[in-house]
C-alpha cells in the first residue's frame, strides 16, 4: 500500500520535473492561495461579580491554501487544510475544540471538455491527543483518550475520471484503495468479527468526490466536499466524509464562518452519522 502511495507522488514528481516540449514555452508559473484564521474569546470576572458566570479562554486558528500548475493538458492542485483550537472554562481542564490535518493532490489530465482522467491522493489525521469526557460514580470528570496524532491516519490512492458541469461544480468518480492506519486506538481499523487485533486496514472500493465552490454575493462564500467511499466486499457500508462552511467577510480582516461536518465511519460509533457544527467571529489574512 505504500508503494502504491509513492509510487503516485512520483508520479506527480515527475510531472514537476519534466514538462513536454511543445508546453515548455507556454508554462504558467504555479499559483498559490494561503488565508489563516484566529479566533480568540476570553471572559473574566471578579470575585464580587454577583450574577454568576464562569471564566473562559478559547482560541482557534487555521491555515487554509491550494497551490495549482495548470498547464494545456495538464492540472495538477495540491489542497490542504489545517486547523487546531482549545478551550478551558472554569476549573476543567484545557480540552480540544478543533483538530484537522488535511492534504490532498490531484492530478487531471485534459483530454475532453468535461470529462478527464485523474489520479489522486489524500492523507488525513490529526495534530494531538483526542479525549472523550464522562462523569464517574462519584460525579467527578473522567477523561479518556481516544485518539492521537496519526492515530488514526487515513491514507487514499485513487484513479478514475472527473466531470465538471459548471466552473463552480467538480465531481471525480473512480477506483480507489483506502488505507486506515492506528498504534494505540485500533478501533478505527480493527475488524470487531475477527479474534485479532487488526491496527491497519485496507480496502479497495468505489471513491466519488463531489466540490463545490459558490460565491453568493461579493463577500459571501460556500465551499462544500463531499466524499463517498464504497468499499468492493461491502457494498452496503458507505464511508462518507462531509464538510461545508458558509464564510462572510465583514471588512478586510474579519470574517464570520459557519461551518458543518458529517462523518459516517463504519464501525466508529455503529456506523451513525457524527455531526460537528462550527460559528467563528474572528481575524482572516490572506499571505497569497
Amino acid at each position: 500500500m505504500r508503494k502504491i502511495l509513492v509510487l503516485v507522488f512520483a508520479l506527480f514528481a515527475a510531472h514537476a520535473s519534466a514538462q513536454p516540449a511543445d508546453t515548455a514555452k507556454v508554462k504558467k508559473p504555479w499559483t498559490h492561495n494561503l488565508v489563516s484564521g484566529l479566533n480568540l474569546t476570553q471572559v473574566s470576572y471578579s470575585d464580587s461579580w454577583a450574577q454568576g458566570g464562569e471564566n473562559a479562554l478559547a482560541y482557534a486558528m487555521s491555515l487554509f491554501g491550494k497551490s495549482a500548475d495548470d498547464l494545456s493538458k495538464t492540472n495538477w492542485t495540491t489542497s490542504y487544510k489545517f486547523a487546531f483550537g482549545q478551550t478551558k472554562l472554569g476549573d476543567q481542564g484545557i480540552r480540544k475544540t478543533d483538530d484537522k490535518i488535511d492534504i490532498e493532490s490531484n492530478l487531471t489530465f485534459k483530454v475532453g471538455t468535461y470529462i478527464n482522467p485523474y489520479v489522486a491522493a489524500t492523507l488525513k489525521t490529526q495534530f494531538a491527543k483526542g479525549f472523550e469526557y464522562s462523569l464517574n460514580a462519584q460525579g467527578k470528570t473522567v477523561a479518556k483518550q481516544v485518539s492521537a496524532f496519526f492515530d488514526p491516519g487515513y491514507l487514499t490512492q485513487s484513479a478514475g475520471l472527473g466531470y465538471q458541469p459548471l466552473p463552480q461544480i467538480k465531481t471525480r468518480l473512480g477506483a480507489a484503495l483506502r488505507e486506515v492506519i492506528t498504534s494505540d486506538f485500533n478501533t478505527y481499523a480493527d475488524n470487531p468479527a475477527t479474534k485479532s487485533i487488526e491496527k491497519t486496514k485496507v480496502e479497495g472500493g468505489l471513491e466519488s468526490v463531489t466540490e463545490a465552490t459558490w460565491q453568493l454575493h461579493s463577500n459571501l462564500l460556500f465551499t462544500g466536499k463531499l466524499e463517498l467511499f464504497d468499499p468492493f466486499k461491502n457494498f452496503d457500508i458507505i464511508v462518507m466524509r462531509s464538510d461545508n462552511t458558509l464564510a462572510a467577510k465583514v471588512s478586510k480582516y474579519v470574517t464570520v464562518n459557519f461551518n458543518v461536518q458529517l462523518l459516517k465511519e463504519p464501525p466508529v460509533r455503529r456506523g451513525k452519522i457524527q455531526r460537528k457544527q462550527t460559528l467563528a467571529v474572528g481575524l482572516s489574512y490572506t499571505f497569497l
